[in-house]
C-alpha cells in the first residue's frame, strides 16, 4: 500500500509503498478515509518528543483519523505507535473506536479529536472549569486553543472568558463566537492587562499553549495582582508550547500566590479521564461540530502531498487533513 513513510528521525515523511498491516488483537485491517496533520503527529515522529519512545523506525506517522470497517461504519482511530493513520490502511480496534455520525464528513471529523480531546481535558480534568468561572486562555487563535475558548463557554458554563493571541482577525471572530475580551499580543501589554483584569475579577484558570515569555508574564502579572488577605486559587494549565520549551520565573510567584501549575498531554491525564473524554466526550464534540454549534475549519490535500504539507505553514486556526 501507499503511505506516508520516515525512515529516519525528524525526516521530512516520503510517499512511498509500505507492507500492507496485518490484524493482530482484535484489531482489524480498515480503510483510512481522512488523517489529521498535527503538531503531535510532527513531534513524534521527531525523535525529541517524550512520547517518541514509543516509536520504532521506519514508521507510518499519524495520531488521528477516520476509517472504514469492513461492516461499512466509518470511526475515529487514534495511534500511538509505528503504524500511524497516514496511510491508505491502518489498524483499528473495533471495540476502542468512535463512530461517526452520518452528518459529518471525514475530514472534518479527522480533525477534530487532538485539539477537541485535548480542549476537553484542560477545561474539564485539569482546571476543572465550573459553571461561572473567570477563564485565560493564551494562545487562543491556534486551532486547539479556539476550540477550547469556545468550548469553555457552551459545554462549562464558564462566566467569563478571556482569549489572548497575535492574530487580529482570530480575535475579532472569537469575540463573536462568545469571548468575553481579548489581548492582542504585540500591541497590548499582556502584563498590564492580566495583572489590571486579575485584580478586577480573578482568573480560576489559564489554559496556556503559549510557555515561553507570555506563560512567564502571566504568571508574574497574577502574582502582582495577588492579595495574601483575599487568597484565591487558580489552576494554571500548560499545554503547548509555542512561544518556547522552558521559561524563567522567580520562585516567589509559586510561594506568595494561589496558583497551581499542572499540564495536559501524554501521560499526564489519569486513565478514566482519558478513556472518558475520548468517548463520551469526543462523540459529544463530533454532534456540536455536525450541529454547526461548535467551529472548525480544515483544509484537505492529498496524502500523496504528505511532504509539502508537512513543512507548509498551517494556515492560522486551521486544520489540514490529509486525504489517501
Amino acid at each position: 500500500m501507499l503511505a506516508a513513510v520516515v525512515n529516519e528521525w525528524g525526516a521530512v515523511p516520503a510517499y512511498a509503498e509500505f507492507p500492507e498491516p496485518q490484524p493482530r488483537d482484535g484489531a482489524e485491517v480498515a480503510d483510512v478515509e481522512a488523517a489529521a496533520l498535527t503538531n503531535l503527529t510532527r513531534g513524534l515522529v521527531s525523535g525529541k518528543h517524550y512520547a517518541s519512545k514509543e516509536i520504532q523506525l521506519p514508521a507510518i506517522p499519524g495520531v488521528d483519523g477516520v476509517a472504514r470497517l469492513a461492516d461499512g461504519r466509518r470511526v475515529y482511530t487514534g495511534a500511538l505507535g509505528s503504524q500511524g493513520t497516514m496511510a491508505q490502511r491502518t489498524l483499528v480496534d473495533p471495540a476502542g473506536a468512535v463512530e461517526v455520525p452520518a452528518g459529518l464528513d471525514s475530514v472534518t471529523a479527522a480533525a477534530i479529536p487532538n485539539p477537541g480531546v485535548s480542549a476537553w481535558l484542560a477545561l474539564s480534568h485539569a482546571a476543572a472549569v465550573t459553571p461561572g468561572a473567570h477563564v485565560l486562555i493564551l494562545g487562543a487563535t491556534g486551532v486547539t486553543g479556539s476550540m477550547a475558548a469556545q468550548l469553555a463557554k457552551t459545554e462549562f458554563g464558564a462566566g467569563r472568558v478571556v482569549v489572548a493571541g497575535r492574530d487580529r482577525g482570530r480575535l475579532d471572530w472569537l469575540r463573536s463566537a462568545g469571548a468575553d475580551d481579548v489581548i492582542a499580543l504585540g500591541t497590548e501589554e499582556l502584563g498590564e492587562r492580566v495583572t489590571a483584569l486579575h485584580a478586577e475579577r480573578p482568573f480560576d484558570a489559564v489554559l496556556d499553549y503559549l510557555w515561553g515569555e507570555p506563560a512567564a508574564t502571566t504568571l508574574t502579572a497574577l502574582a502582582a495582582s495577588h492579595s495574601a488577605a483575599h487568597y484565591h486559587a487558580t489552576r494554571f494549565v500548560q499545554i503547548g508550547s509555542m512561544a518556547g520549551p522552558t521559561l524563567p520565573l522567580d520562585a516567589g510567584v509559586l510561594r506568595g500566590t494561589g496558583i497551581t501549575l499542572c499540564g495536559v498531554g501524554i501521560g499526564s491525564i489519569p486513565p478514566d479521564a482519558l478513556v472518558q473524554a475520548r468517548t463520551e466526550g469526543l462523540a459529544r464534540l463530533f454532534a456540536l461540530v455536525a450541529a454547526g454549534e461548535l467551529e472548525l475549519r480544515t483544509v484537505a490535500r492529498p496524502l500523496a502531498e504528505v511532504a509539502d504539507a508537512w513543512t507548509a505553514a498551517e494556515p492560522s486556526g486551521t486544520r489540514v487533513v490529509l486525504t489517501p
